[in-house]
């Protein structure tokens, strides 16, 4: 599982780094999104390319990759990171299970599944470097994630079939089409939303034809809006209680210790991902009490966090952050686009409320420390984990080294 060469093999040494950087004009605080899905797993970019444009196109500094199960998309983000002059974060995201809270219903950062839990490694090794037994683990969850989606084509064509609805799915040709190493739930939703498309060609026969996909029920979403019609497919047909819907089997999760473990062996820096407020104002019992949510954090070694600030109110937002800030967290934004919905890269709170300058410079330090962290790893050196502990002590100087790092590779 190697990748080519490190983006740090021409930097100076730390401290001629930081004396170099001492030097430079003062810049302001970047525009930065740690946090973004590409075609490796599933994502609203039809290439990593444009990934890149856009966020050239937005004034983005900094981008962080962050794909499900892989690794996989790390050699082509560093190659656009460097043609480009964007720094890149190499992050890894994966879906865990804590069972004792699935057997107690309490739900962590999934609203709708107890337990499940989603969890980030933040600044892996690239050149990609793990353990056989870590590497075998990831591709153990690739395997599993696939089996669970060619099932559920093989359910969807045995409905079709029994429906007389003149569709049929090839799985293996669905995921060579529209996906790369892994084939998500959401490469099926796309598939149906493009084959409907193709079969009918007004908008009164599309309609149709998705009302008796949906066994009577009409599209609610509008036709234009693909990312609202996709998820209504997945609502209707992909998830628990739908026609195609196949249950995971439990091997398709580690728990949230082999997780972490697995993320520090790849070099990582373990992050747990915010749910925090959905637009009702409502919170997961995991995250509604900030002290216990510290302690949960702390409990399991974890001093690094990250949210997705376009599903979270402003204020609710700012207070969470500084609230884990002042205690010393490692504190990254994103906004996923996980989805087919193509929005901006430009970071910004529910309903386009724009950060602002505190959570700019919080995000900016988050950034620094892990750029700090990948510059370490690559040139021999420890990181910012000692063992399992963050160097929470030494933070500043981690932040004072990140920034030269980003500036460094940005430089002309």
């Amino acid at each position: 599982m190697e990748g080519k060469e490190s983006i740090f093999s021409t930097f100076p040494g730390k401290q001629e780094l930081l004396e170099w950087h001492s030097k430079q004009k003062k810049q302001t605080v970047p525009e930065i999104n740690g946090h973004i899905h590409t075609p490796h797993s599933f994502s609203a970019f039809s290439s990593v390319d444009l990934a890149f444009q856009m966020a050239r196109h937005e004034g983005i500094s900094v981008l962080g990759i962050n794909d499900f199960y892989t690794t996989d998309g790390y050699e082509e983000f560093a190659e656009m990171a460097m043609n480009f002059k964007i720094f890149p974060l190499f992050n890894i995201e994966f879906i865990g299970l804590q069972k004792d809270l699935q057997e107690a219903g309490i739900r962590v950062n999934d609203p709708n599944n107890p337990g499940r839990t989603y969890f980030s490694g933040k600044g892996l090794h690239y050149p990609v470097k793990m353990s056989e037994n870590s590497g075998k683990k990831i591709k153990t969850l690739q395997e599993e994630s696939n089996r669970q989606t060619y099932q559920m084509v093989e359910k969807l064509n045995e409905f079709f079939a029994e429906n007389n609805i003149e569709l049929q799915f090839d799985a293996a040709k669905l995921q060579k089409g529209l996906a790369k190493n892994l084939f998500r739930e959401r490469h099926i939703a796309q598939a149906i939303r493009l084959a409907v498309f193709k079969e009918e060609s007004t908008a009164d026969g599309r309609k149709r034809l998705f009302e008796k996909i949906f066994s009577g029920k009409a599209l609610k979403a509008p036709l234009g809006r693909v990312a609202s019609v996709e998820n209504e497919i997945r609502s209707n047909l992909l998830k628990a209680g739908g026609t195609a819907f196949v249950p995971e089997d439990p091997k398709a999760f580690l728990s949230l210790e082999e997780v972490i473990e697995l993320i520090i062996d790849a070099g990582g820096i373990p992050c747990y991902p915010v749910l925090l407020d959905d637009v009702n104002g409502n919170f997961t019992d995991y995250e509604a009490d900030k002290e216990k949510l510290l302690k949960e954090l702390v409990k399991n070694d974890v001093y690094c966090i990250e949210l997705i600030p376009g599903r979270n109110d402003y204020e609710i937002l700012k207070d969470f952050v500084s609230f884990f800030h002042q205690k010393g967290f490692v504190i990254t934004f994103g906004s996923e686009h996980n989805t087919p919905l193509l929005d901006p890269l430009k970071v910004s709170c529910r309903g386009g409320v724009p950060l602002g300058k505190e959570l700019m410079e919080i995000n900016y330090e988050g950034a620094a420390v892990i750029a700090a962290h990948q510059y370490l790893l690559s040139n021999g050196m420890v990181g910012y984990l000692d063992g399992r502990k963050a160097k929470i002590s030494e933070k500043e100087s981690f932040i004072e080294l990140g920034k030269a790092v980003i500036a460094y590779f940005q430089k002309p």
